[in-house]
């Protein structure tokens, strides 16, 4: 009896380990919790007719490194590029006025999306402590790959890396260690 009460109890804190997410909120929400507590802000930014947005959420934001890393040195917020719900960000409010809510695939650009200049989908943004725009990059990233991008956010190395020589001295050394699933 013991041995299975012991069983049971490790097999619901196992499961409890695997489900772990990404605590995902909005940028309103991740803007006011930067009032309370500076945190950098790490944004995936997505559409839902996206292949790799949705390759990124199962591959990448379900890797427990990556999981664990942006919980704890971020504020991370899941921000449709193509939705409806407005973001008032630095005294403004973003919209999207051209959204159809019946709209099938594409739908209009929010405005927002357009402030960043995003260059296409899946896009990943980083903002400072303050909620000041640090960098956007583009495209789909392993956990591995986002790794490098993390961690050289989160320690402000970025501030160092003004060149590309430095980028591509970075990268050479850089030393990860998350692992595949």
């Amino acid at each position: 009896m013991k041995k299975a009460i012991l069983l049971l109890v490790f097999l619901i804190s196992t499961a409890a380990l695997t489900a772990q997410e990404i605590a995902w909120m909005s940028m309103d929400q991740a803007l006011l919790a930067q009032q309370k507590t500076p945190k950098k802000i790490f944004m995936d930014v997505y559409t839902t007719w996206c292949g790799p947005c949705k390759l990124l959420d199962k591959n990448t934001f379900s890797n427990p490194d990556v999981i664990a890393y942006i919980n704890e040195h971020f504020y991370p917020v899941k921000f449709n590029a193509e939705g409806k719900d407005p973001i008032t960000y630095q005294g403004f409010t973003y919209t999207n006025p051209n959204y159809r809510e019946a709209k099938r695939g594409r739908n209009a650009t929010h405005f927002f999306a357009d402030a960043l200049k995003l260059q296409g989908y899946p896009s990943l943004a980083f903002f400072e402590s303050d909620g000041t725009l640090i960098q956007s990059i583009v495209g789909y990233q392993t956990p591995q790959e986002l790794e490098l991008f993390l961690k050289m956010i989160a320690t402000d190395k970025y501030k160092e890396v003004t060149t590309r020589a430095q980028w591509d001295m970075y990268q050479k050394n850089f030393k990860g260690t998350f692992k595949s699933r």
